[in-house]
Order: C-alpha cells, then sequence, then structure tokens
C-alpha cells in the first residue's frame, strides 16, 4: 500500500525531501522539549513563574525581531548551509546549559541563551520553507508543504511529551543532552541534499539594509500577501492569544484537571489534519475564498470557552475548529512559492514569521486585564465576532480569493510603487 508513495516520480521518491522531512520533524520535537527542561532547570534554581514568562517570550521576540535579517541570508547563501548552521548552533546553545551548575545558574544567562536559540529560529524557519520548491516538482508542492505541516504538528506536539519522560527518569541534564543530539542528527541528514545552484548570488553592490527593504516591497507588491500576514497577525493578537491564554484557565477552573486543555489542544491538531488532507485532495478553484472561510470556524474555540457547558462540548468545538488552519496547511506555503521568485522567497517567509509571531505575545499579556475590563464571556464573544469581521474585510483585497496576482512576477524594476515595469 505504502509502496506508491516511494515508486519513482511520488513525493518520497525524492531524497532530499524526505532527509529535510525528518530533519525537520528532529528539529522540532528537540525545539518543543527544550522549553520543558529549561522550565524545570528556572524553578529548580528559584526562579518564579514571571521569570519563566519573561525568559520564553524573550525567545520569541528574539525570533521576530530578527527575522528580516534571516530572510536575507536566506536569500543570500544556499538555504541548506542555513538550515545545518541553525542546528548545529542551537545544539551547542543548548549544551551549553549541561555544564553550568544548578546551584550557580543565572536567570541572565539563560535568557542570553534562549535569545540565542531565538536568533537561530529566524534563520532557519524562512530556510526551511524557501528550500522546499529547490528537492521538489512543481505538482508535488501541496502535498510536500501539507505533510510536513502535519508532521511538524505532530513534533511539537510529541516534544514535550518527550522531553516529559526523559526529565522524569533522567533529568533535565539529560534531556539537554537529547535535544543537542537530536539537532545534530537534523544537521546531518541536510549534508547530502543538493537544492541545485545558488539562486541570487550577491555582488559587491548588495546593500543589506535595501534588501531587507526590498522584502517588504516583495509583500507589497502582492496585496494579497501583505493583506494575509496583516489578518494573520491581528487575528493572532486579539482572538488566538485571548484564546491561548483563557483555554488553560477555564478549563482547569471549571472542570478542576489539566486533561481538558490537552485533549483539545491534541483534537484541534487532529482536525487541521484531516482538513488539510482534504484540501489538498479537493480541486480548488479560490484557495483564497476557501482558506479565510474555512478559517471562520476557529470562532468555535472562544465561544465554547464562553460557554463551557461540558467537556464533551469543548472537546467537539476544538475539533471543529482545527479545521480552520487545514487550508492554510494546504495552500499558503505553495501559492507564495509559487508566485514569490525563488530569490525573494527567504524574505517572504520571515516576514511572514515575523508578521505572524510578533504580535501575539502582546494579546496574550493583554488578556488578564481585557478579563478585568470587559468580563470574561462578554471578551470571548467580542473576539470571536472580530474574527469573523477581520475574515469578511479581507476577501475584498484584489488576489486575496485566488492567492494570485494579476500582475508580472517581481523584479526590482516593477515593485508597484509608482515605477512601470521595464521592457
Amino acid at each position: 500500500m505504502l509502496k506508491k508513495y516511494f515508486e519513482p516520480g511520488a513525493l518520497f521518491s525524492y531524497k532530499a525531501y524526505r532527509n529535510l522531512l525528518i530533519s525537520n520533524v528532529l528539529t522540532v520535537i528537540a525545539m518543543s522539549a527544550f522549553p520543558i527542561a529549561l522550565a524545570v532547570t528556572v524553578l529548580d534554581a528559584g526562579g518564579s513563574a514571571s521569570t519563566l514568562g519573561l525568559i520564553l517570550a524573550a525567545r520569541v521576540l528574539s525570533g521576530v525581531l530578527l527575522a528580516p535579517v534571516g530572510g536575507v541570508w536566506v536569500d543570500r547563501l544556499p538555504r541548506k548551509m542555513i538550515l545545518i548552521f541553525s542546528d548545529g548552533f542551537r545544539a551547542v546553545i543548548g549544551s551549553i546549559v549541561i555544564f553550568i551548575r544548578p546551584e550557580s545558574i543565572s536567570m541572565w544567562i539563560l535568557g542570553g541563551i534562549v535569545v540565542l536559540m531565538g536568533i537561530s529560529d529566524a534563520f532557519g524557519g524562512p530556510a526551511a520553507g524557501a528550500i522546499i520548491p529547490s528537492l521538489i516538482p512543481d505538482h508535488l508542492l501541496p502535498s510536500g508543504n501539507v505533510i510536513r505541516g502535519i508532521l511538524l504538528k505532530g513534533s511539537h506536539i510529541a516534544g514535550p511529551g518527550v522531553a516529559g519522560v526523559i526529565v522524569v527518569s533522567l533529568g533535565t541534564h539529560a534531556t539537554y543532552i537529547a535535544t543537542s543530539i537530536f539537532f545534530v542528527l537534523g544537521a546531518v541528514l541536510l549534508i547530502r541534499i543538493d537544492e541545485g545552484p545558488a539562486i541570487a548570488p550577491v555582488g559587491k553592490e548588495s546593500r543589506f539594509f535595501l534588501e531587507i527593504r526590498e522584502g517588504l516591497k516583495v509583500v507589497w507588491y502582492y496585496k494579497w500577501i501583505a493583506a494575509m500576514i496583516l489578518m494573520a497577525s491581528v487575528q493572532l493578537m486579539m482572538v488566538i492569544g485571548v484564546e491561548n491564554v483563557l483555554l488553560p484557565v477555564i478549563t482547569k477552573r471549571d472542570f478542576g484537571t489539566a486533561s481538558v486543555f490537552a485533549t483539545s489542544a491534541a483534537l484541534f491538531s487532529l482536525g487541521g489534519a484531516i482538513s488539510a488532507v482534504i484540501c489538498i485532495k479537493a480541486k480548488v478553484k479560490n484557495p483564497g475564498l476557501v482558506s479565510v472561510v474555512v478559517w471562520g470556524l476557529f470562532i468555535f474555540a472562544p465561544l465554547v470557552l464562553a460557554f463551557p457547558s461540558s467537556k464533551e462540548l469543548i472537546f467537539l468545538a476544538y475539533f471543529v475548529a482545527g479545521f480552520s488552519v487545514g487550508p492554510w496547511e494546504a495552500f499558503w506555503a505553495t501559492q507564495v512559492q509559487r508566485e514569490v521568485p525563488a530569490e525573494y522567497q527567504g524574505r517572504v517567509f520571515s516576514i511572514d514569521y515575523m508578521g505572524s509571531l510578533g504580535l501575539m505575545p502582546l494579546g496574550m499579556a493583554l488578556a488578564g486585564p481585557m478579563v478585568s475590563v470587559f468580563g470574561e464571556k462578554e471578551l470571548l464573544i467580542g473576539v470571536a465576532v472580530f474574527h469573523l469581521l477581520i475574515c469578511g474585510i479581507v476577501l475584498f483585497v484584489p488576489g486575496v480569493k485566488e492567492m494570485k496576482s494579476t500582475k508580472p512576477p517581481y523584479s526590482s524594476g516593477n515593485s508597484s510603487m509608482g515605477e512601470q515595469p521595464r521592457a
């Protein structure tokens, strides 16, 4: 049955893609296991919950701030080299904690280690998205992106579990060693990948900050990309940020157990995986319209938290809400890879990364104060309405419904900033 997926021309017949997939899975497991070990280290060293929150937030913030810089280098250098360096750097940084005595651990040192981890995320994330078109043919991009997305979601769930088992059985030092080994294995798997010739050799006349600016111009040139990144940024801040904070709070308070929170998160991921598979098998004329409309299903998450009458209802609502992310897994990366010239994709994916995560910590920080001002139920209903409103507005932007621009592919001569395309 599985043989057909490895036949010549099938997705898994491309060894470079298989290596990337396994490497990404190992890396994500390690990346999601590392914060668990770090949390135990911080708390064992006498750190407070607030200290832990600040340290973990530092990783997101450093990754977001450095994302445009990472995007430039992803477009300058072989993407394989960036990925190998990122994984190797993470292995070294993660292993530093092993040599620090628990009684002498400084919160500033731990914070610095986490910041360095975030910097590696700013390089590795865009490179992983931009390298895929170099490894598989165009017609396999949808299934290649979806399968990668599903496996990475599963790895995000598995990582904390792996860390928990190792921490309990062998201790935090063993967990850091295990994550470093995973990072090293991820890097080794990438060594023999052939991504073809360099995409955009950079001459002496190149200006680093001009390249960052040009990345922003590319996103603005494709109005549908700009609109969808802006939509995601606002919704992640005001909707997902609030939901992420209130889901564990409400379920633990109303049902007296953390298992409802964990089960809801798992069912959400399952719904997303099923939805993504359905989308790549269906022939969709307007992928953007489908993505935005189905994305509206996420309102079931805040609405069920506003009226948490039973565990079963929460489980069902989160399973349905999970379907909202499937079309994004199926269509977003593929359409960006097809629309944006290869030499700019690293910067576009880095701006997407920055936009998607940049405002979410702010929303999470504001969730508590907003509950105090508006009330818990009122806030959850309000963010659900806000979510649908933003989804409706973005559909009026040209190209969003099709995830496609009617303009010629971007070049430095047709940036839509008042210039005419060159002949």
